[in-house]
């Protein structure tokens, strides 16, 4: 392994993972001018994938996104960007199908191959380049992040070492595992297997007498539909089980949607603390729950299996907790669940358990423990981050004009918008509004017909009677 040369000139921005928030920001970055205008902002993105890859798990035949097109990498802050789903669409001289389409809501695989392109096409992106370190560098008053270069086998090749003025965090989040399932997860004999990697074990899963889903969100309801639809009528044995009181749909009112506007965005950060993390899981239901009309074909494809008389061999119950899991010889799964309401419990033996239990964002500590003492956290620990997306740091670092912006890890900070693909774009252009001091994406003063809490402005006081008004004589 050989180390790789430094480069003299610091760049002014380099984000740390390759996802769609990033690619996002490298995008809107692409071409924009230096503050000064002499040059153009020098970038660099790394990750330590070998390219892009959006959930390739859960690119299942059908399934839509949950955001409108518009809800692109770049639309919503620059409609002319040269990196705009119509303009892949033109370059795949495809606009035409799309038009006579009428598709609002585009298939999740060509979100995918669209992002493919874009990432493809722009340079500074560098895949196969594993972040291992970042630290403040006090002589030269820049971050300095250590790298190591992946060859296609996996094994190190070289290392690396870049400077910069500010970073991006973008490191996306990881699947998460109940743990009463992770030593199942891990044994490799057993089908438990996370939604995340649904399409890679779909073949073997499909072949276990007894299949369980487990999750209420539109990736559970998804793999269940498409495992229903593969079964033989009467003979489909699926069981289905959510905590969640109920297979609910998801808010997708008009004005629940400006949940995820930029107005709502601000009210949040505006709130104490407290209320903050109060407020992130009662609204569950405005990112967790299932898309309307799949739940509407879930139900068409039960109803069409009673057509014949009978019904179909499946058991869908929400309101399941799984206290204990484990393994019964060595192919089948038993599952100890209690029912929440009725605090009953009971057991379940399956073949295959498929886990839609969704993701948590990825810590940061362990790539930034160069960075900790410098770091500014709030009560429990997570790192404060200001309106700009900016990390709090000591002030010996953000004098000298240096910052850590941060994308999809600040739903703490930012509220259930924090992953929100339509709202990349414009968590994109402020954080480059920020860093280059300018505005080359002029962004909108009201985004929500909604208005989030009380204006603090004062009102005039009405006069009561009895109370001596001042005249005031007019010309």
């Amino acid at each position: 392994m050989t180390a790789t040369a430094q480069p003299e000139a610091p760049h002014d921005l380099v984000g740390i993972g390759i996802g769609p928030a990033n690619l996002s920001l490298a995008a809107l970055a692409h071409g924009l001018p230096h503050t000064n205008g002499t040059r153009p902002l020098s970038t660099a993105f790394y990750d330590q994938r070998r390219d892009f890859r959006w959930h390739p798990g859960l690119l299942i035949d059908g399934a839509t996104l949950q955001v409108p097109f518009l809800a692109d990498l770049v639309t919503l802050a620059d409609p002319a960007s040269p990196w705009s789903f119509l303009r892949w669409l033109r370059h795949k001289e495809r606009l035409f199908p799309f038009y006579f389409a009428e598709k609002f809501h585009i298939q999740r695989a060509e979100y995918d191959a669209y992002c493919r392109w874009v990432a493809d096409s722009l340079p500074g992106l560098h895949f196969g380049h594993q972040v291992d370190a970042v630290r403040w560098n006090p002589e030269r008053a820049l971050f300095e992040v250590d790298f190591t270069q992946i060859d296609p086998d996996g094994e190190a090749e070289a290392l690396g070492r870049t400077y910069t003025r500010n970073l991006a965090l973008g490191i996306g989040t990881a699947p998460h595992v109940p743990e009463p399932l992770k030593p199942l997860a891990d044994a490799p004999t057993v089908p438990v297997i996370h939604s995340g990697a649904y399409l890679d074990h779909r073949t073997r899963v499909l072949g276990a007498d007894h299949i369980t889903v487990i999750g209420s969100g539109q990736s559970g309801a998804e793999i269940f539909l498409d495992l229903l639809r593969a079964r033989p009528a009467g003979r489909e044995r699926l069981t289905w089980l959510a905590r969640t009181p109920a297979f609910a749909p998801m808010e997708y009112s008009k004005l629940g949607l400006e949940h995820f506007t930029p107005d709502y965005t601000r009210y949040f950060h505006a709130l104490p603390e407290h209320v903050r993390d109060h407020l992130v899981p009662a609204q569950w239901q405005l990112h967790k729950g299932i898309d309307s009309d799949t739940i509407a074909a879930i139900h068409e494809e039960l109803y069409r299996r009673t057509l014949h008389g009978g019904w179909p061999d499946v058991v869908l119950t929400p309101g399941v907790t799984v206290r204990t899991a484990g393994r019964i010889a060595t192919t089948k799964i038993e599952l100890h669940l209690e029912h929440t309401q009725q605090g009953t419990r009971t057991r379940l033996t399956t073949d295959a358990v498929i886990l839609a239990t969704g993701y948590r964002e990825r810590p940061l500590a362990g790539l930034l423990a160069g960075l900790d003492p410098y770091l500014r956290k709030d009560a429990t620990g997570r790192p404060r981050i200001d309106a700009d997306y900016r990390m709090l740091l000591d002030r010996t670092i953000t004098a000298t004009g240096c910052h850590i912006y941060v994308q999809n890890g600040e739903r703490h900070t930012h509220g259930v918008g924090a992953p929100d693909l339509g709202l990349a774009a414009w968590r994109s252009a402020r954080i480059l509004n920020t860093l280059t001091g300018t505005d080359p994406y002029p962004l909108p003063e009201r985004t929500a017909f909604t208005t989030f809490g009380l204006q603090t402005r004062e009102q005039p006081r009405p006069h009561t009677a009895g109370e001596l008004l001042p005249l005031v004589e007019h010309p």
